[in-house]
């Protein structure tokens, strides 16, 4: 069976389907099991987790799928800058606070998730696979990971990167392709080098490295998976498809803003986080893209957008949100995740039936 291969064999799913581990509240513990549940890989977003949420997510998870699941983290960064860069971003976001009224702080303080207390708890609880973004982590981490029988699997967004993660011992790679939507991966040089079509991307990463390659960016149903296998890979990771799900936590106007958007609809802008990410171009990133200059790195920019992101969700103003999405917004569909996959599943067959004829 297509489904049968070294993706799916190695992370003890029945279909090489990822969803993505989208961080900030939309891959829940009910997402994540539905998706396992399913036949595929649910994975938990924890790039932002505090450990005792990561911990507690993890027992929800547990309770509800006894099937393999992954966690994915963010390779921590120590960006550095100036006081009057801060207070320059500070002043540019003030007229966005004050349309919803919040207060007016000059107070300002980073709080990264600890991500060697992360792995620790990877390692404790026993999960079974962890992913990689925004870099690579230590070999001894690896190595570490892998002693203990968890499947490690790394980001790439270009051949040079695919071949960094292979050199670092990681078992996977996902090659993200341009079309995928949320943050790049990318950790080489300026993300603009890196903005590779997932057609271009994929079998050139598969030609370059000697391990599994996972398609992703724009993949959302049956068609997608054949492409991928066609192009050389052995699965795929699908982020926006599983967002609007029924499952999904994210803001419910995020999701109907996906399933109304068109393909023309997404930006990538670097205005919420300082890291450059994929998704619906609205008030904030056209008022900001003028200053984009003057953005500051990842994760000091994230803070300082962090009260205004949340407050527009609350008042669900979808102007003033990080509503990440693929370029394949026609394709997302809100129903359960099962009904996701075992459409994907038959059109996948189907697909491959025709093609045979």
């Amino acid at each position: 069976m297509w489904y049968q291969n070294d993706v799916s064999k190695c992370l003890g799913t029945k279909y090489p389907i990822i969803q993505a581990g989208m961080a900030g509240g939309v891959t829940t513990p009910r997402l994540v099991s539905s998706v396992s549940n399913s036949g595929g890989l649910g994975t938990l977003g924890a790039g932002y987790m505090p450990v005792a949420d990561l911990k507690e997510a993890l027992k929800q998870v547990k309770k509800q799928t006894d099937l393999p699941f992954g966690v994915n983290l963010f390779i921590p960064e120590k960006p550095e800058c100036r006081e009057e860069q801060v207070n320059s971003m500070q002043k540019l976001l003030d007229p966005f606070k004050k349309e919803m009224n919040l207060l007016i702080d000059s107070q300002f303080t980073i709080n990264q998730a600890d991500f060697e207390k992360q792995i620790e708890s990877i390692i404790n609880e026993r999960v079974p696979v962890c992913s990689f973004t925004f870099g690579i982590p230590s070999k001894e981490i690896v190595k570490e990971l892998k002693k203990e029988g968890i499947k490690v699997i790394g980001t790439a967004t270009s051949v040079k990167e695919a071949f960094i993660n292979q050199e670092c011992g990681v078992d996977m790679i996902v090659a993200q392709g341009s079309e995928a939507g949320g943050h790049r991966g990318t950790f080489l040089g300026a993300y603009e080098e890196s903005m590779i079509g997932t057609f271009s991307l994929i079998p050139q990463v598969v030609d370059a490295v000697k391990l599994p390659v996972i398609a992703a960016g724009g993949v959302m149903d049956g068609r997608g998976m054949i492409a991928a296998l066609a192009l050389g890979a052995k699965g795929v990771q699908m982020g926006t498809a599983f967002l609007t799900m029924k499952e999904s936590g994210a803001n419910a106007i995020h999701k109907r803003a996906i399933l109304e958007a068109e393909e023309t609809s997404t930006t990538v802008t670097s205005a919420f986080s300082g890291k450059p990410a994929r998704g619906l171009s609205n008030t904030f990133t056209r008022t900001m893209k003028e200053y984009e200059s003057q953005f500051l790195p990842y994760p000091i920019q994230n803070e300082l957008t962090k009260e205004i992101r949340k407050e527009a969700g609350n008042l669900h103003n979808k102007e003033l949100m990080s509503l990440w999405s693929g370029q394949s917004p026609r394709l997302s569909k809100d129903v359960y995740v099962h009904e996701l996959i075992d459409s994907m599943v038959k059109e996948v067959e189907e697909g491959l039936h025709k093609l045979h004829r």
